[in-house]
């Protein structure tokens, strides 16, 4: 397949954000497309990767020459290498407003909270995760479901660049090099595999962190450091269940999720798409896809999340509340193709719990049958935006 470039969703934010701030910042994922995007959208600046150990070295020797050899700005990736540019970069961007700055990173632990306290006012920060399903294009539309679980969403596979079989193994072995080892110094490397793949196997499931340092064997306090440098690398996510002042008892536990299910798939031993059907995981990974695609069609708007699930003391639940204002959209997540009554059990709990306040209630499958004329509505997975779209 002869490599292309996917145009992504996000760059009508991006451009709009660039007109106002002298300061652009994306992060994300490795491999989730940052550098091309930003070389592409920005051509006219200069590019220089902060991975490069020469460049690294003159930047954090001597910054302001850095930072000056070009007047009119720079890309710099990987900027969480050389944190302490982001102070110069404000001094430089308040003298001079014309100037300009991308930055991009793939460690949201290293780089946001440096970026919101040198940078206050004078960035616009975004998220970029792998491909969604509409911008994966018709590389996409013709796989089955158990194609799009096992392949995951890396633009490197829709680009012709690589292969699930291989772009997954070797980004385990390169996160574990290079993300894991800088920020926690992990002694023992196979406890923290063994961490991964016990995630892997709760995903789309209440996260117990007591519960996997049983498993693991290691200290509750390093479950949680582990935990947050999986999210803060963009490997995982945590669903938060959504809850109000109420007598009633509700769930506040959060769910894991997965930022691409082809990692996922890897960490689970799954090998094939012919093995996601038989896999007792399947309707929690197509859970995991349904709700990412929600949260990428969030992030390429340039907004924040506004993702929850709903789950009461009865073990009533809803896969994905999404929020607008004081009001609601209701989905229920089912990798069956066939309907079933018993899909709106949750559906009709949240509508329950939160009276008049449920705009829509919608059932996502995979079969083909769509029902948009009731008062819960049945969509095949492709038309998730249709819902998508209202709360935009």
């Amino acid at each position: 397949m002869k490599n292309i470039f996917i145009e992504r969703a996000i760059t009508p934010a991006i451009r709009e954000a660039a007109g106002y701030f002298p300061v652009i910042t994306i992060t994300g994922p490795r491999q989730s497309g940052k550098t091309t995007l930003i070389r592409r959208l920005f051509e006219e600046l200069p590019y220089y990767s902060l991975e490069n150990l020469d460049i690294r070295n003159f930047a954090a020797n001597d910054p302001i020459a850095f930072l000056n050899q070009d007047t009119q700005g720079m890309i710099l990736d990987e900027v969480q290498n050389v944190p302490d540019l982001l102070s110069y970069i404000q001094g430089m961007v308040d003298e001079d407003p014309n100037r300009r700055f991308v930055l991009s990173g793939s460690s949201h632990f290293a780089m946001l909270k440096t970026v919101s306290q040198s940078l206050a006012g004078r960035t616009a920060i975004f998220e970029l995760l792998p491909l969604s399903y509409n911008e994966a294009a018709g590389r996409a539309y013709g796989k089955t479901p158990d194609e799009l679980l096992f392949d995951g969403f890396f633009p490197a596979i829709y680009a012709g660049k690589n292969t699930p079989s291989l772009l997954y193994p070797n980004y385990v072995r390169t996160y574990l090099e290079r993300d894991v080892r800088d920020l926690l110094q992990v002694r023992d490397m196979m406890q923290f595999q063994t961490f991964l793949r016990l995630c892997a196997a709760r995903t789309a499931n209440l996260f117990n962190a007591s519960e996997l340092s049983n498993e693991v064997g290691v200290s509750l306090n390093t479950i949680k450091a582990w935990l947050s440098v999986l999210q803060a690398s963009y490997i995982i996510f945590l669903l938060q269940p959504y809850f109000e002042n109420t007598s009633k008892r509700l769930t506040k536990t959060p769910k894991l999720y997965f930022t691409d299910t082809g990692l996922a798939c890897y960490l689970l031993g799954i090998e094939a798409p012919e093995q996601v059907a038989r896999d007792r995981k399947r309707g929690d990974l197509f859970e995991n896809l349904i709700v990412c695609e929600a949260l990428k069609y969030r992030y390429n708007k340039g907004k924040e999340s506004n993702l929850f699930f709903y789950r009461d003391s009865h073990h009533n639940e809803t896969d994905l509340v999404i929020r607008h204002g004081d009001r609601f959209d209701a989905i229920e997540v089912k990798s069956a193709q066939t309907y079933n009554t018993e899909f709106e059990k949750g559906l009709k709990a949240v509508d329950k719990a939160f009276p008049g306040r449920i705009d829509s209630k919608t059932i996502i499958y995979t079969g083909t049958f769509e029902n948009t004329a009731g008062d819960i509505k049945l969509l095949n997975y492709r038309n998730l935006h249709k819902i998508l779209d209202r709360n935009m």
